[in-house]
């Protein structure tokens, strides 16, 4: 059957990202304060000229509709700034991991075909190997702080130049492409228009309370599309005020909550974890968070309870991924009957279904207790347009028919709530990241040293999984755990590295070749992995 969301539709504008939320502004909104970012603030009027001035000079600079432009930065203004000027010109951006190594920031620049590239200076040294991997030279490079011999944004913003006038059709034209593994394999382009942004706004603001003028902490990356479209994005439309951090450190966390008094904390697992564990977290006063949502990876009803009992707020809890930009589902605001480990409610303008992964056919709702379990498949205006030049991909991922492939194994509770029971996909969620198991199973066979190779999920209490290898070593060889580690540990992101390593006579198979996983899932961990 088909479930529906249970909340009025709403309007969808078909407008540009930054007509929905800066062509909006009203004339007792331009004073209010937009960002924080420790000893700078920029109001919603600062913002806006900001991005306009940035859009005139790289409009100057040859960035056109259309081109793509990398984006390769930590939370600040200097993001905030540089990602609206892109989408202000119709130019699309591709954000990138700022945890990535040169060889992943070369493939991406490849793949996406990007022209330029803004980073910061702290991640120079990475990107400029990258770059040269990928035959771009420092001339694309343009500095969201300031370095000798290097443009800066606020040397063209100074420049004070006119945007052009740019049209397109906001349901076709790309916004963003953001990589995601989707349900299984290589990172690949995920392609997002203005449309699926707009819409994934306007379907979430309803399920969310207000606080007006309130400040809303902004820790979460914004190059993740949580980061990018709920927490930077809904919050600036709400007319919020970011308080960014650059990185999660617990106490700098708990010291800009306090002293700038969030209303609203978007947070991932992990630091749910760290926040529960943490000692001297009632020595911080607290009192003004009304509002707590996880997202980007299933947060357990123990876990949920715990929170709120340290931390007394409204907490919810939604389903999302990159390819559904990114929210389809979030808990009720107002059925305390609906248990915290439930991802909640399809959003306005959502429909989805729950279909048996062997057979496909439908599974059919409950009056009581729960349905059977199966692969969530979601339909709604926010659904990607496709994979970048995958159209292989793009057809297995959405049906004809419009509905997405989530991957994700799910029952549906009587009132129609949802509940993540596992993952029909394979990837591991490293504190809230994607690991892909075939990234790291391609790369650990290129080891001379290495016969054959496995990865899997491993749950861990704060990471909520890390990726556990399984090794063949060649005969002959005396390769141990450390030298496994170190060679992953080179070639890939921290949130990648091996975490476990554990030497095995034979990864099993299927007849066809498949890795059993489940098999290895399944064993206990030994006693020495050397």
């Amino acid at each position: 059957m088909t479930f529906y969301s249970t909340y009025p539709d709403v309007e969808i504008p078909e407008c540009s990202v930054y007509d929905y939320i800066f062509s909006s502004l009203k004339a007792d909104e331009l004073d209010l304060v937009a960002i924080v970012d420790g000893p700078q603030k920029m109001t919603y009027a600062e913002l806006r000229r900001s991005i306009d001035a940035l859009a005139g000079a790289l409009d100057n600079r040859g960035v056109r509709s259309g081109d793509v432009v990398a984006l390769h930065a930590p939370n600040s203004i200097g993001f905030m700034v540089a990602f609206h000027a892109v989408l202000r010109l119709g130019a699309t951006v591709t954000t990138l991991n700022v945890l990535y190594s040169p060889a992943e920031i070369a493939n991406q620049i490849n793949d996406a075909q990007a022209k330029l590239y803004l980073t910061t200076s702290m991640l120079l040294p990475n990107a400029l190997k990258g770059l040269e991997e990928a035959g771009l030279s420092r001339d694309h490079v343009i500095l969201l702080d300031q370095a000798e011999n290097y443009v800066s944004i606020s040397e063209l913003i100074q420049q004070s130049r006119r945007p052009p006038e740019v049209v397109f059709d906001s349901a076709t034209h790309l916004a963003v492409l953001p990589y995601s593994s989707g349900t299984t394999g290589k990172a690949k382009g995920v392609m997002l228009s203005h449309l699926n942004l707009v819409a994934n706004i306007a379907q979430t603001d309803p399920m969310l309370p207000k606080y007006e003028n309130k400040a809303v902490l902004a820790v979460l990356p914004f190059f993740h599309i949580y980061g990018m479209n709920i927490i930077m994005n809904l919050t600036l439309q709400q007319r919020g005020k970011l308080v960014i951090l650059s990185k999660f450190d617990l106490k700098p966390c708990l010291e800009l909550i306090q002293n700038e008094r969030c209303a609203t904390l978007y947070i991932a697992p992990p630091i749910a974890v760290a926040l529960t564990k943490y000692p001297l977290l009632k020595d911080y006063d607290l009192s003004s968070v009304r509002l707590i949502v996880c997202g980007a990876a299933p947060m357990d009803e123990g876990l949920g309870t715990t929170l709120v009992e340290r931390i007394p707020a409204l907490l919810l809890q939604g389903f999302g991924m990159t390819e559904l930009a990114p929210v389809s589902h979030v808990t009720p605001l107002n059925q305390p009957e609906i248990p915290v480990g439930s991802v909640g409610f399809a959003i306005p303008n959502i429909c989805f279904k729950v279909i048996d992964p062997q057979t496909g056919k439908e599974i059919e709702g409950v009056s009581h207790g729960r349905s059977q379990p199966g692969e969530m498949l979601v339909k709604g205006p926010n659904v990607m347009l496709g994979y970048l030049n995958n159209q292989e991909a793009t057809d297995e991922t959405i049906t004809a028919d419009g509905y997405l492939h989530t991957g994700d194994i799910v029952e549906v509770g009587a009132y129609g709530e949802v509940y993540v029971v596992d993952r029909l996909k394979e990837l591991i969620k490293y504190k809230g990241y994607q690991v892909a198991p075939a990234e790291l199973e391609a790369l650990l066979l290129t080891h001379p040293d290495i016969y054959d190779a496995a990865v899997v999920a491993y749950p861990d209490e704060d990471a909520g999984e890390v990726p556990r290898a399984f090794i063949v070593r060649q005969p002959g060889s005396d390769l141990d755990q450390k030298q496994v580690t170190a060679f992953v540990t080179e070639r890939v992101a921290a949130h990648k590295r091996v975490r476990i390593v554990e030497f095995i006579e034979a990864i099993p198979k299927s007849l066809q070749g498949k890795i059993l996983r489940k098999e290895l899932k399944g064993l206990p961990l030994q006693a020495s992995t050397g």
